[in-house]
């Protein structure tokens, strides 16, 4: 193959066909490659905060982060391969990641159990407001099947902000 084929065959265009317009397309995949960013971001914090957990409580919120790493993992591809459906590219690198993420990363040495539960509870808590602004993003531009994956996504996280608000509070509340 001549080099200047193969050049031409890396710089081809998506063009994935979708029924979407161009600006729809281009809105939506942005809007869900930023989305993905944030997901592996709450992934790779949830299951910082399983292998770094200690305390009289480290079974049941080992085995509740590790239950909500497997979930937040699973919509990974989902949202990178709806970006990819309607005609858009996604995430191809950590460094993009780190540039799209806008929940925090935790890199501290030590954090208490209740300061992750109360960490999870607002990173949670702030992926479903991202969740639904990219759901108003769909609805707009007509991406009915986005939306519609989006609403299950948003159903998983407030059961994931429930569970982690009832372990917060204390007993006497």
């Amino acid at each position: 193959m001549k080099r200047s084929s193969a050049k031409t065959k890396r710089a081809a265009p998506l063009r994935t066909p979708s029924g979407l317009g161009a600006n729809a397309t281009r809105d939506i995949a942005a809007a869900l490659t930023t989305l993905l960013a944030d997901v592996f971001t709450l992934y790779i914090k949830t299951k910082n905060f399983h292998w770094h957990l200690s305390g009289p409580r480290f079974r049941d919120l080992h085995l509740l982060f590790d239950e909500h790493g497997t979930q937040i993992f699973a919509m990974t591809d989902d949202i990178a391969e709806r970006a990819r459906k309607v005609g858009g590219p996604t995430l191809k690198s950590v460094g993009q990641i780190s540039k799209l993420q806008r929940l925090p990363d935790n890199d501290a040495d030590f954090v208490t159990a209740k300061d992750m539960v109360a960490e999870l509870r607002d990173d949670n808590m702030q992926l479903a407001t991202f969740l639904r602004e990219t759901h108003a993003v769909c609805d707009e531009l007509g991406d009915v099947a986005t939306a519609s994956l989006i609403e299950n996504w948003i159903d998983e996280t407030e059961r994931r902000i429930w569970f982690l608000f009832e372990i917060s509070r204390d007993a006497a509340d």
